[in-house]
């Protein structure tokens, strides 16, 4: 299957320029990249898309290139933004782009022989250049009425509130002479990004020609959106980070276990590397017996894996089983810790555990897993109570340090799905 194949299939073509000439282009390996700006010292689950297609291409045999937005960062890019970006220093630029190369390193292969993946900065090919001379070279070969004429320069224009300074506004010319310089320095023919980049790299296709007399393409990826019309990658809580610190192993996986029934099967195509067989048979099973989330499992293995290793997927799985009931016996404290901030906690002090303990009753109202000591009562004798995932019936129960997970922890439930981390300082 060629990389054109690969993509239709997924249903990751948005738009691209001259799609017979690219496709009879891509019998050959080709050159291609995409850019990301560093706004952050972490790429987000938002950025997956263009990137794991550099992966695909790679994969067979093209040789990609991440451009980390060095120059264009300090800018912002206009598209998709209601408003103006905070400008970012160098030093929190640099960064941030060390932070996300270990990243792309999960993503792309930067030792394979064949093929390196390669990490350039724009801010290398821009930081020689003066002002006059960037409008002398570049800044004439563009028409104010065709920028203007850009959807995410127009959207922004008609709002009179917000508008666009001129900053915001040269975005595009720094875009275009990335593609441009691309092409001279690396022999790049092909840049790929999100519909939302579709002005930019049109832009960037126009100066490589009137600069370097250079035929070269674009190609766009849809911008992803749930089912139901809300924004890929945001929960409640905020975008879905890929730096573990920002969002844990254990959120991460959850993220992809609760998609919709809806995107499942597309989600599988656009963010895993399973063939169609594979996902064809999970879109089966998932048509069969959607309550079984087979798919569903599938999909935040695959990811989780990628992004993070099997090691780390595995103990969000073991977390995940853990707050289902299950057993606790030989658990490893780093799973444990998944699920602390998960669900609530309390404290207790510690030496309230030491001898005969505090009595069960007392701790499920201290906990705010039941209302009253009588209702503890109640709660317990009717099996509804579990210590550390184990049942127990007896009102009489004290509990100890000897019940402490880790010397600290104690994981208190209450019916199917109320739990408390009760943590001893």
């Amino acid at each position: 299957m060629s990389i054109i194949e690969e993509l239709k299939w997924r249903g990751l073509i948005a738009d691209c320029t001259d799609p017979a000439e690219l496709t009879k282009r891509l019998a050959l390996p080709i050159t291609l990249y995409c850019g990301f700006d560093p706004t952050a010292d972490s790429l987000h689950v938002g950025n997956l898309v263009p990137l794991l297609a550099l992966r695909r291409f790679q994969l067979l045999g093209h040789h990609p290139i991440a451009v980390a937005g060095g120059a264009t960062g300090s800018i912002g890019d206009p598209s998709g933004k209601t408003a103006e970006r905070q400008l970012l220093t160098k030093a929190v630029l640099d960064h941030n782009i060390a932070s996300v190369k270990v990243q792309l390193a999960k993503l792309l292969d930067f030792e394979t022989r064949q093929n390196p993946a390669r990490l350039l900065d724009n801010a290398s090919w821009t930081a020689g250049i003066s002002y006059l001379d960037f409008l002398r070279d570049i800044g004439k070969h563009f028409s104010v009425n065709q920028m203007v004429a850009k959807e995410s320069v127009r959207a922004r224009m008609e709002d009179r509130e917000v508008g666009i300074s001129y900053t915001e506004f040269s975005y595009m010319l720094l875009q275009a002479f990335d593609f441009m310089a691309l092409c001279r320095d690396a022999n790049c023919e092909l840049q790929i990004g999100g519909s939302d980049q579709w002005g930019n790299i049109t832009a960037g296709i126009d100066l490589t020609r009137k600069k370097l007399g250079q035929h070269v393409f674009g190609l766009t990826l849809p911008l992803i959106t749930n089912a139901d019309g809300s924004k890929f990658g945001k929960t409640v809580a905020g975008a879905i980070w890929l730096d573990p610190k920002r969002t844990s192993v254990y959120k991460f996986y959850q993220f992809w276990i609760n998609v919709d029934d809806r995107d499942v099967i597309r989600y599988l195509k656009y963010f895993t590397f399973l063939s169609s067989t594979e996902i064809e048979s999970l879109e089966k099973q998932h048509a069969e017996n959607p309550g079984g989330r087979i798919a569903h499992k599938a999909l935040a293995k695959a990811v989780t894996d990628l992004i993070h290793g099997p090691g780390a997927t595995a103990e969000a799985v073991r977390a995940s089983e853990i707050l289902f009931g299950g057993e606790l016996k030989d658990i490893a404290e780093s799973t444990f810790n998944e699920i602390i901030g998960e669900v609530p906690t309390r404290e207790i002090e510690k030496v309230r555990l030491d001898g005969a303990g505090i009595p069960l009753v007392e701790l499920l109202v201290h906990a705010d897993l039941s209302p009253s000591k009588g209702q503890a009562r109640k709660d317990i004798e009717g099996g509804g109570v579990n210590i550390n995932n184990l049942r127990e019936t007896s009102a009489v129960r004290a509990v100890t340090s000897a019940d402490l997970l880790f010397g600290q922890h104690l994981l208190l439930r209450k019916g199917k799905k109320n739990y408390v981390v009760v943590t001893a300082k």
